[in-house]
């Protein structure tokens, strides 16, 4: 067999398995699509020989991520999300930072890893990925303040999470990690990628107001997506944060120019995202099998046990900060808020980029990938009877 003739085997069967797995996800309906996918992957990671070729970690964030961060960012309410703003951008940047500041600590405490790499470990596991938490919400017709707060954080913490992340793997590669010189790095990746993303995104908006008809305007939301990414690694900014900027601004700007309308922007990009999705979760499957887990299962354990610990302390300290009577927030939303915040693609895609960097502990990537599956099977397995128990269907 041809390797062209591999390559689209490859694309056959995970086309396949994705179909299969959806049409599995759909049959039990409180089971989210993620939580599926993560299984799949670990059934192919235990699959024996070279079943599915290794991705590399350039390919995974080029290809992968701004697909998934820009129709994140395609799908927010935004009425909803200004009225929510502030707990949103608590969340998303001092919430980043407790939790990346928290993960590092105690796991150079509790598992010895050094405080670069303890660092580099809360990173990866920053960004919370709740896609399937809020596809559950609609089901459920849950508050829209809730799902904005799940979904806004989610959104945004993709961007300063992984702006902290390049600042904390620059320092570690460059031979000399220091916390100074990764708030400078932090600093300058994500205003540059601030900038970018929002001059793309209006450059896109003025291409899709003289777009003739909707192929070509949902072709020049590929071309903003992607290229908002590039033209920011291209000058070591944040890719993650321009995408995410340029998303907001056609969400905003966008829907109101040209002739595309809502349901099949939306439906084009539903669809790569469900595909993008599954061949990420089965691909790195392939790349950090479950095999490698087992030498490192009792850090993976306790690091989700730290992972857990972290999330409550930015969501029950912020939101109680910003509602200390929970008027506007309620406990039971703080409560699905701390359980929702599931991590997800974004992490595994961060935890592969740096399996095979010679300055990086090796076990960082493993137990981040370990913890990202734990925090998929058992938080999002769970999330159904979390939300019957908390009533959140009822929820005012």
């Amino acid at each position: 067999m041809t390797p062209q003739q591999r390559f689209l085997l490859l694309l056959i069967l995970v086309g396949a398995l994705a179909t299969v797995l959806g049409l599995v996800s759909r049959r039990a309906r409180m089971l989210p699509y993620p939580v599926v996918l993560a299984a799949a992957g670990v059934v192919v990671g235990l699959l024996p020989g070279e079943q599915l070729p290794h991705v590399g970690a350039d390919v995974i964030l080029l290809a992968f991520v701004p697909g998934l961060v820009f129709e994140a960012a395609l799908t927010l309410d935004l009425p909803e999300l200004r009225r929510r703003l502030l707990p949103v951008s608590l969340l998303a940047t001092v919430g980043v930072a407790l939790t990346v500041l928290l993960i590092g600590t105690l796991t150079h405490l509790a598992l010895g890893f050094s405080w670069a790499s303890g660092m580099l470990l809360g990173a990866i596991l920053a960004a919370t990925d709740p896609i399937a938490v809020v596809t559950l919400l609609r089901q459920l017709k849950a508050p829209a303040g809730l799902a904005a707060i799940l979904e806004g954080e989610s959104l945004f913490n993709d961007g300063t999470g992984v702006a902290v992340f390049s600042a904390v793997l620059a320092t570690i590669v460059a031979g000399h990690p220091s916390f100074g010189d990764a708030t400078i790095r932090f600093v300058e990746i994500t205003i540059g990628g601030a900038l970018i993303g929002v001059a793309v995104g209006f450059l896109g908006v003025a291409l899709m107001r003289v777009a003739e008809d909707a192929p070509l305007e949902i072709l020049a939301t590929l071309v903003i997506a992607y290229g908002s990414y590039l033209a920011a690694d291209l000058i070591h900014a944040s890719g993650i944060v321009a995408v995410v900027a340029a998303g907001v601004v056609i969400a905003r700007y966008g829907s109101s120019t040209g002739k595309l309308h809502g349901t099949q922007l939306l439906g084009f990009w539903n669809l790569l995202a469900f595909v993008l999705n599954a061949i990420l979760f089965i691909l790195v499957g392939a790349a950090l099998p479950a095999s490698k887990l087992l030498p490192v299962a009792g850090l993976v354990v306790v690091a989700f046990v730290v992972m857990l610990i972290t999330r409550a302390v930015p969501v029950y300290a912020l939101l109680g900060g910003v509602d200390w009577r929970a008027n506007a927030i309620p406990w039971r939303w703080r409560h699905f808020t701390f359980w929702g915040g599931l991590r997800g693609a974004l992490s595994v895609a961060l935890a592969l980029s740096v399996a095979d960097i010679a300055q990086v502990d090796s076990r960082v990537s493993v137990v981040a990938y370990g913890v990202v599956l734990l925090s998929l099977l058992i938080q999002g397995g769970l999330i159904a009877p979390v939300a019957r128990t908390l009533r959140i269907e009822t929820a005012t």
